[in-house]
């Protein structure tokens, strides 16, 4: 400990770098297994419908590691907090190469779940404060902007390196954890010589979760911009669940790579279009966000009817969905979250546009 602690430190400037390619490549592990799920389904002869419990599982521990450590690196450190979130992202690497069985590929993906959840609270007020300090007549709409597109891009680059490993190289469902547990080590390394941005309270307050609340002036636009989140993410969490399985089990795509690339496809054009309009006004955002939603559906639904049938949102919908399947016909299934989506998203759009400023 004493010899990390006299480890020499880089600059504000430098250490804003490092967060940012460890934010990426954090990220990028989260989505390395969906272009591996017909592997595993096909190595553990488990339903399509299971493929919606493992995806729960990582949403799950996403959701409950904001709620219980989203706000512990305001007092224990980011730096601190973000070498925990990289170190319990190796575990999972650890879990899904020791542990090759169902069992442990939920549990493994739960595991990562709790990293992001750590990871992106912490490396984006991280990223925002290392830059203030480093360039401190700079506008924070640039380090917003890059922790957006690290979030997203990570996100992008990790189906995509899936597939691309699982196609050319062999052990699909090895060699790609172990290059990003590797990738992982060295990432973790890395923060430890990066400046920290918060002073520790001495004593350390008592641990609470944190109290969740809103605004009473705010509340209605709240849980409209809310609702429409959670139709957008459901689309996110199609993508990178369910699409490979149906590439492979309807369409005869076995295609690792394709795989990836399709997914690659929604977050990276999701974190070009937060680069891109970064400086529109907010309306015109909204715009393009309701109309470009919109388009994409009612395209995917012509185009490949079976993409959208599993999916309906994070957790609950998607377990929903997964249900569904088992008692419905597909196409049913498909038209019902193409019109909820579709409606949710619309007319959350809308009404958010309506209270944008001009």
């Amino acid at each position: 400990m004493a010899t990390l602690s006299r480890m020499r430190r880089v600059g504000p400037g430098s250490g804003f770098w490092i967060v940012a390619v460890v934010f990426v490549v954090t990220m990028a592990y989260s989505t390395v297994p969906t272009p591996l799920y017909p592997l595993y389904e096909q190595r553990d002869d488990f339903p399509v419908s299971l493929v919606t419990v493992i995806y729960s599982a990582f949403a799950v521990g996403v959701m409950l590691s904001l709620y219980l450590f989203g706000h512990v690196s305001d007092w224990l450190g980011r730096r601190t907090m973000l070498v925990i979130a990289v170190g319990i992202s190796i575990a999972s690497a650890v879990m899904f190469l020791l542990w090759p069985e169902t069992a442990g590929l939920i549990a493994a993906r739960a595991v990562n779940g709790v990293s992001i959840g750590i990871l992106s609270a912490t490396a984006t007020a991280h990223l925002g404060e290392l830059r203030a300090i480093a360039r401190p007549q700079e506008s924070p709409v640039f380090a917003t902007s890059v922790a957006g597109a690290a979030n997203l891009g990570g996100l992008a680059l990790g189906s995509l390196i899936g597939g691309l490993v699982a196609e050319v190289l062999p052990d699909p469902l090895v060699l790609p954890h172990v290059l990003f547990l590797v990738l992982l080590v060295l990432g973790g390394v890395a923060l430890l010589i990066v400046p920290e941005t918060v002073v520790r309270p001495a004593p350390l307050p008592r641990y609470r979760p944190q109290k969740l609340s809103v605004p009473r002036a705010g509340r209605s636009i709240f849980l409209v911009a809310a609702f429409g989140a959670f139709a957008g993410f459901a689309v996110f969490g199609l993508f990178s669940s369910l699409i490979p399985t149906f590439l492979a089990g309807e369409f005869g795509e076995r295609d690792h790579l394709l795989a990836g690339v399709t997914v690659f496809a929604i977050f990276g054009a999701s974190a070009a279009g937060q680069l891109a309009l970064v400086s529109t006004r907010l309306r015109t955002q909204l715009t393009i966000a309701v109309s470009a939603c919109a388009v994409g559906l009612v395209c995917v639904g012509i185009g490949a009817l079976l993409f959208l049938i599993a999916y309906a949102g994070p957790v609950i919908p998607v377990l929903a969905v997964g249900i569904g399947l088992a008692f419905a016909p597909p196409l049913a299934v498909l038209l019902v979250f193409i019109v909820l989506v579709l409606a949710a998203t619309v007319s959350a759009g809308l009404i958010m546009r309506r209270r944008a400023p001009v």
